[in-house]
């Protein structure tokens, strides 16, 4: 992507997006040193498509096509990533703007390590509110429970 900021378009996922959104979710999975791979790309793609179908999904869209999405189910964000070549440039901030418009409050997981969404997290208004060992999730790292609520908001 270039430099130039380009408009974003917040819109629920349709089941044609699960390719590229899978994709997302695997680009970060290369682009972390870190994290583990677990599950195959196919699996990542199928994961998709099941968020998608179960209408939790909702894409930030550029002229470049899909570059981000979050995946909400009720009030637990599931998943929010953004294409790396697209990171630094509002998606994810849309997206989690638009999910904070249809709740008071939210909550998510996001592993210790992963400094920088937890930057992101915390400057959104989301407060670490339990830490664990990664005992409870699938790659077994340290994560964090943050949560949000709107009454807590500052303006």
């Amino acid at each position: 992507m270039s430099g130039a900021q380009t408009a974003i378009e917040i819109r629920a996922a349709r089941p044609l997006d699960a390719g590229t959104v899978g994709a997302i979710l695997g680009a970060n999975v290369d682009a972390t040193p870190w994290l583990p791979r677990v599950h195959t790309r196919a699996e990542e793609v199928m994961f998709a498509a099941d968020m998608i179908d179960a209408g939790w999904v909702t894409t930030a869209r550029t002229d470049a096509g899909v570059v981000g999405f979050l995946a909400l189910q009720g009030t637990e964000i599931q998943a929010l990533y953004v294409a790396p070549d697209a990171q630094n440039r509002a998606a994810g901030t849309a997206l989690l703007d638009h999910a904070k418009q249809q709740s008071t409050r939210l909550g998510l997981w996001s592993f210790a390590r992963n400094t920088g969404a937890n930057r992101f997290y915390e400057r959104a208004g989301f407060a670490p509110v339990q830490h664990t060992d990664g005992a409870g999730n699938d790659v077994g790292l340290p994560d964090i429970r943050y949560e949000w609520h709107a009454d807590k908001e500052t303006l």
